[in-house]
């Protein structure tokens, strides 16, 4: 039997990172899909055969194109990769909303839509879109949240065109996560961001791999269309 194929984007760092060596753990063969070639190389050197790197911009579509004319098969593909540009929208640039809307929005659908002509095909595959807790609102982020909340809305249209043919389509909607961006952050601003959690914490980028896992395990069979919030409860109520 082969092993089933999942391309990641975003792959060579934090909760893509994350991902891609939970799968290569599960058994999947892992395609690493960023444009960090330096560390997305030495990611796949770490996994060994159970993975190979390859450079894509998934906001160009030719790149996204011969990513996938490159690909044998794909069982699994989990959009991770994404950007933010944070400011109050008086303050945004107008190429700040689109360089977010290109690389969470539209890349992300081009990548849907290359997997979706493969695996219907096939009759089979997962599609999991990581979304953002963000896509509910957040101060800041009219760009970076207007983008997740497409991604979104795209989820729930793919999981009603592509059920019929065997594929679930399903959102992650992580919240305050520690990756390197979160310690980035001032002391101050990271307590203040844990102090409005309900668990009073951060999650780990562990959290989103173990979720998308279970969303493309093999025994999943009844679930698309939906989100999964990963957020320690902050899409509860309201908060900062």
């Amino acid at each position: 039997m082969h092993k089933r194929i999942a391309v990641i984007t975003g792959a060579a760092k934090g909760i893509g990172k994350s991902i891609a060596q939970r799968f290569a753990r599960d058994g999947y063969q892992c395609v690493l899909v960023d444009v960090d070639e330096v560390q997305g190389q030495q990611l796949a050197k770490e996994l060994g055969k159970d993975a190979i790197f390859r450079s894509c911009d998934i906001s160009d579509e030719s790149d996204v194109k011969k990513l996938f004319e490159s690909l044998e098969r794909i069982d699994v593909l989990i959009n991770n990769a994404g950007i933010i540009r944070d400011n109050m929208i008086w303050k945004m640039p107008v190429e700040d909303f689109d360089r977010v809307a290109n690389i969470n929005l539209k890349g992300t659908w081009m990548m849907c839509r290359e997997a979706a002509l493969r695996m219907k095909e096939q009759r089979s595959g997962r599609i999991v879109n990581i979304a953002s807790r963000a896509w509910l609102g957040n101060p800041g982020q009219s760009n970076y949240a207007a983008s997740k909340a497409g991604v979104v809305s795209l989820t729930r249209v793919l999981a009603l065109e592509l059920g019929r043919y065997g594929i679930l389509v399903n959102a992650i909607a992580p919240g305050l996560i520690d990756t390197p961006l979160a310690q980035g952050l001032t002391d101050e601003v990271r307590e203040k961001l844990i102090q409005a959690q309900p668990t009073k914490s951060m999650g780990k980028p562990e959290d989103v791999a173990h979720a998308a896992a279970f969303l493309c395990d093999e025994n999943t069979l009844f679930i698309t269309g939906q989100t999964l919030y990963v957020d320690g409860g902050k899409s509860i109520g309201a908060g900062l």
